[in-house]
């Protein structure tokens, strides 16, 4: 049933009933499958791609690098769970290179943001260092455009 999740990834919208149609299964096979993968936790839950810019609720996004210092038998996770617990954290990864662990984070302004670093973030015991990066413009977000036909003025030639 891996074309399933393939599918419901695609389109959480979709109905037992179309996902069905498009597998050569019943509706009940669906359903359980469904229910076998939120209950195993295959599934996560379903979110909405929704550009808050244009509903009216502007919000700034960093990308931030975190270097920690693990530890002792308990590698990052620690730090990592402590991390997840902030409102403002939408993702954590750990990462291979020259940083540890990386966070995708919102705020109200960027004011909100550098303050959540800076009284948060860099006082936890694990953080050596950070680097933050400011998402100045969305192009493409969990394979999808989100950038319309709207075109930038500064990049309008002038005759």
């Amino acid at each position: 049933m891996d074309k399933l999740l393939t599918l419901l990834e695609d389109n959480a919208r979709m109905s037992n009933e179309q996902l069905a149609v498009m597998l050569g299964k019943s509706e009940e096979e669906v359903a359980a499958a469904i229910a076998g993968y939120e209950k195993d936790g295959v599934i996560h839950g379903y979110k909405t791609l929704i550009d808050w810019e244009k509903a009216g609720r502007d919000l700034v996004t960093a990308r931030i690098e975190i270097r920690v210092s693990p530890k002792k038998d308990r590698g990052f996770e620690e730090i990592a769970e402590t991390i997840m617990e902030f409102d403002e954290v939408e993702t954590v990864y750990l990462m291979s290179g020259g940083y540890d662990l990386a966070l995708t984070v919102t705020g109200k302004t960027f004011k909100d943001v550098a303050l959540f670093v800076a009284h948060k973030l860099s006082p936890l015991d694990s953080v050596l260092s950070t680097a933050t990066h400011f998402v100045l413009r969305k192009y493409k977000e969990r394979g999808f455009r989100v950038v319309g036909e709207e075109r930038d003025e500064r990049s309008v030639t002038l005759l």
